[in-house]
């Protein structure tokens, strides 16, 4: 008797734990965009941002919000090879609000029996500091913009290092739009002039860039898969490269992002690589 009765409530609970089984299975997307979205005020729209030009903080960010990012990088030139290092820290002060200190590093090694003496020597490029503020945050549409600055004081290299100290500034104003398409497409267009000024001759010259990017986004994690599109137009010159990349978690405030380089138009780069190495202290799994 009691044989049957398990039995007959085996049957009866089947049902509803097939059905709860594929409840979770349909919704795990819009149950993680939730808890990140939900979890507090103000609004936020979970989006999935570029490895390679990487914004300044989260779109929307939230006061306390933080993160450290190592980068390498290694691109391979026609006479030399250059590897590029990076560490940076980006916060929000406060709501909407993202700042960032970064400093990146250049290497070179001659290639093809290129003389040491023809190619560039070793820097650190600049100290780097930078605001981005996000003036526009609509869940239902999910749709973030904001407008940023960074501002670049560029240093001599390793081989004239302090003669000057601060060679030239590089003034880069942009605006952000990004996108989400339903849960998991993702779509995002950072895009500004670049105006650099050399103190010893006081010329300016100006570059523009149109970066996009789209990824897909990996249900109910952070793990992506993507490419950008880095655009640069210099006085008629239009150069491109292609940077297939993906995205993934190793623990709940650690994650690495890995990027290929593929140069469409651009005359003395071919391929190049680099790693991001993303850090999120205080950051928990909700």
């Amino acid at each position: 008797m009691n044989i049957k009765k398990i039995l007959v409530l085996i049957i009866a609970l089947a049902p509803s734990t097939y059905i709860s089984a594929q409840i979770t299975d349909a919704e795990k997307d819009s149950l993680y965009i939730q808890q990140i979205e939900d979890q507090k005020e103000p609004d936020k729209v979970l989006h999935a941002e570029p490895l390679y030009i990487d914004l300044i903080r989260d779109l929307g960010a939230r006061k306390g919000e933080k993160e450290w990012n190592l980068g390498l990088g290694l691109t391979d030139n026609l006479k030399f090879d250059s590897y590029e290092a990076l560490i940076e820290y980006e916060w929000a002060p406060i709501d909407r609000l993202g700042l960032e200190v970064e400093l990146p590093f250049t290497f070179y090694s001659p290639v093809n029996g290129t003389e040491n003496d023809s190619i560039p020597s070793n820097r650190l490029n600049s100290i780097k500091i930078a605001a981005q503020w996000s003036f526009f945050v609509n869940e239902p549409m999910a749709t973030s913009m904001a407008l940023g600055y960074i501002n670049e004081f560029e240093l001599s290299d390793f081989r004239n290092f302090g003669k000057p100290f601060i060679k030239g500034n590089v003034y880069n104003p942009f605006l952000v739009v990004a996108k989400r398409w339903g849960n998991n497409f993702h779509s995002l267009i950072y895009t500004g002039p670049m105006i650099e000024q050399s103190f010893s001759t006081n010329k300016f010259h100006t570059t523009y860039d149109i970066n996009t990017s789209f990824h897909y986004m990996i249900s109910g994690t952070r793990n992506f898969i993507g490419v950008e599109f880095n655009k640069t137009v210099d006085n008629g010159d239009f150069d491109m490269t292609m940077r297939p990349q993906m995205r993934l978690g190793i623990a709940d405030n650690l994650l690495i992002g890995i990027v290929a380089g593929i140069p469409v138009s651009r005359e003395n780069e071919r391929l190049s690589s680099f790693v991001r190495l993303i850090w999120e202290p205080g950051h928990k799994k909700k």
